[in-house]
C-alpha cells in the first residue's frame, strides 16, 4: 500500500529515531523499544512496527546478553527461569491480540500502559519483594503479553530488577535474559501467524545499520557519568513522548476536545520535569554534604578522598 512506501523522510526519520534508542539500548540494557515505539507509532500501525522491531531486538539482546559475561548470567539465571517460562502462555495470546485488535486501540493501551511505569522509574521508585519468586511469574506473564502486542517491555522488567537491588552488571544480564527469551519466542509466533511483511523488513533494514553506532555511544556515555543520571534523563524524555502520544490519540478514541488532551500532556510533562529536577537537586545535596564531612577530615590532616591531589 503507498501509505507504507518508505519515503526518503520516513527513511531519514526512522534512522535517527533507531540511533537514539540504541543509544539509550547501549547505556541501560533496555529502553529501544520503550523509547523509539510511541513516536514510531505515529507514522506505522504495530502490524508494521512490531516485526521489524522484535527482530531486531532479538539480535540487540543477544549481543548485550553476550557483553554481560558468564559470571553475572550464572549469578541470576536462577531467578530469571520463573519470568521466562511465564513469558510463553503471555507472548501466545498477546501476538493473537495483536492479530484481532484494531491498530488504534494497541496504540492507545501502549500509551496508557508504558506511562504509569516510565513515570514509577522517573520518581526512583523502589520496594523490593521478599517473595521474588512468586511476583516473577505475573511479572513474566504480563511482559510477554505486553511485549507481543507493543514491543515494549523495559519498564516493567526494569523497575522488578532494580526494586531487588541488582548490581549494575547483573541487572543488565537479567533483563538480557528475559528480553532475548521474549523476543525470540514473539519472533516464532508472530512467524506462525504470518506477521512478518515485505514492510516489516523493509523498515527492519532502515533501523538496523544505526544500531551498531549507537550501542557502543551509550556504553561510552555510562562509563563517563552515573548510569542512574543517564537513566532518569531517558526516562524524562520517554515520559514527555508518551504523553504526547497519548494526548494525540484520545480525540480521535473518545472524542474529548484537543484542549483537553493537551493539557493533560502539560500535566504529565510538568510532572515528568518536576521529578527529573527533583532527581538533580537531590544529587548536588548529597555531593555538598559529603564534600562538607571531608573537609573537616582535610583541615585536621586526615587522609584525602580517592583521587585528589594530596591522595
Amino acid at each position: 500500500m503507498a501509505a507504507f512506501e518508505l519515503s526518503l523522510g520516513v527513511i531519514i526519520f526512522f534512522a535517527v529515531l533507531s540511533l537514539a534508542a540504541s543509544v539509550v539500548n547501549g547505556g541501560l540494557g533496555y529502553g529501544y523499544s520503550s523509547l523509539s515505539t510511541p513516536l514510531a507509532l505515529l507514522v506505522f500501525v504495530n502490524k508494521i512496527l512490531n516485526p521489524a522491531y522484535v527482530l531486531l531486538e532479538a539480535g540487540i539482546n543477544t549481543f548485550m546478553l553476550v557483553l554481560a559475561g558468564r559470571k553475572n548470567i550464572a549469578a541470576t539465571f536462577r531467578r530469571t527461569i520463573p519470568v521466562i517460562v511465564a513469558l510463553v502462555p503471555g507472548v501466545i495470546v498477546g501476538s493473537l491480540i495483536l492479530n484481532a485488535v484494531a491498530p488504534l486501540w494497541i496504540r492507545f493501551a501502549v500509551y496508557a500502559v508504558i506511562l504509569p511505569l516510565i513515570l514509577l522509574q522517573a520518581a526512583g521508585f523502589r520496594r523490593p519483594l521478599k517473595g521474588e519468586a512468586r511476583a516473577a511469574v505475573p511479572l513474566g506473564l504480563g511482559v510477554g503479553l505486553l511485549y507481543s502486542i507493543t514491543t515494549i517491555s523495559g519498564p516493567p522488567i526494569a523497575l522488578f530488577w532494580n526494586n531487588q537491588g541488582l548490581k549494575q552488571r547483573e541487572f543488565k544480564a537479567a533483563v538480557a535474559q528475559i528480553r532475548i527469551a521474549e523476543s525470540y519466542l514473539t519472533c516464532i509466533s508472530y512467524y506462525l501467524l504470518g506477521l512478518f511483511t515485505a514492510s516489516s523488513i523493509s523498515l527492519f533494514k532502515v533501523i538496523s545499520p544505526p544500531v551498531f553506532i549507537g550501542i557502543p555511544i551509550g556504553m561510552f556515555i555510562v562509563s563517563k557519568i552515573a548510569v542512574e543520571t543517564f537513566r532518569r534523563m531517558a526516562m524524562t524524555f520517554d515520559a514527555g513522548i508518551v504523553g504526547y502520544g497519548l494526548s494525540a490519540t484520545l480525540p480521535i478514541l473518545f472524542g474529548i476536545s484537543s484542549t483537553l488532551s493537551y493539557a493533560l500532556f502539560l500535566a504529565v510533562l510538568a510532572l515528568d520535569l518536576g521529578l527529573f529536577y527533583r532527581y538533580l537537586r537531590g544529587r548536588t545535596t548529597g555531593v555538598a554534604r559529603e564534600a562538607g564531612a571531608l573537609e573537616p577530615r582535610q583541615r585536621l590532616g586526615g587522609p584525602a578522598p580517592v583521587g585528589s591531589p594530596g591522595g
